[in-house]
């Protein structure tokens, strides 16, 4: 089973959640917010293994490019440009379509690859931990979260997602069975948790929310999951110690004063999701 863990905006304790409850319902831990992952910075797992990922892009040979142009027309992703009698590529807007190379009547273009970033996988534990990381400087992330997602274990898979409703993140959702809204009770939490909603309706998967930092009372957040009769999972309480324990890189689940935070969050994810 594989559950995604997504939030409509940055900083709600996704990952904080994600890594986490992977330790209480006993799943592997799948990194994909590839542009700033993070989830290793609290597992801290052994890695054993690392994997370029490579990514293929227009090589196109001058002495047999007429500079006719056509391939720049047929460019959807404003990769190729004609300048004068000149080609440009531009490279890292390439997505390696391959209409440049069949339009090409004199036979120029040919595609070489080239590495965006890597995947690192490893154990914490019984738990396999995986994560992608983009390199710097590279625009498109997508092809790094499909890499990951295709080499998925056996078993209970929890998906750290990159934030907001982008398409790294549909990307994420098309390999999910369910998912795992975190937000938090503010007007900010509440406008993005309704973007995600919208997502993963699209998707027609069981869902319920976490909100992060609860005050304890009837805040925004439940008075719109009551009124729209969403699954409130459960809560992690605002709390300075919790805070503090993650600010220092720690694992909530292996403190005592904590762990049952996330245990009765496991049991609850249970009860919401339809578990398979």
């Amino acid at each position: 089973m594989n559950i995604a863990v997504l939030s409509g905006k940055g900083g709600t304790g996704k990952t904080t959640i994600s890594t986490n409850l992977a330790l209480a319902l006993k799943a592997n831990y799948i990194d994909c917010d590839v542009e700033e992952p993070n989830g290793f910075l609290f597992l801290k797992p052994d890695i054993k293994e690392t994997k370029c990922v490579l990514v293929e892009y227009p090589f196109i040979d001058d002495n047999k490019c007429t500079s006719c142009g056509e391939c720049a027309q047929v460019c959807q992703f404003n990769a190729l440009a004609k300048i004068k009698d000149n080609i440009m590529l531009f490279e890292k807007l390439c997505h390696g379509c391959g209409a440049c190379e069949i339009v090409c009547k004199s036979g120029a273009i040919t595609y070489r690859k080239r590495e965006i970033g890597k995947i690192e996988k490893g154990m914490r534990g019984d738990i396999n931990c995986s994560r992608g990381v983009l390199n710097v400087s590279e625009p498109m992330a997508v092809p790094i979260i499909k890499e990951l997602l295709n080499q998925l274990e056996k078993g209970i898979n929890l998906i750290d997602c990159p934030p907001g409703t982008s398409c790294n993140v549909v990307n994420v959702l098309k390999y999910t069975n369910a998912a795992i809204l975190v937000t938090e009770p503010t007007e900010f939490g509440l406008h993005d948790m309704k973007m995600a909603l919208e997502l993963v309706k699209v998707f027609n998967i069981p869902f319920g929310v976490i909100i992060n930092k609860d005050d304890g009372e009837g805040n925004l957040i439940k008075k719109y999951c009551k009124e729209k009769n969403i699954n409130i999972i459960g809560a992690i309480p605002y709390s300075k110690y919790i805070a503090i324990d993650y600010s220092k890189g720690n694992i909530l689940y292996e403190n005592l004063n904590h762990k049952y935070i996330f245990d009765e969050l496991c049991a609850r994810t249970k009860e919401v999701l339809q578990w398979s």
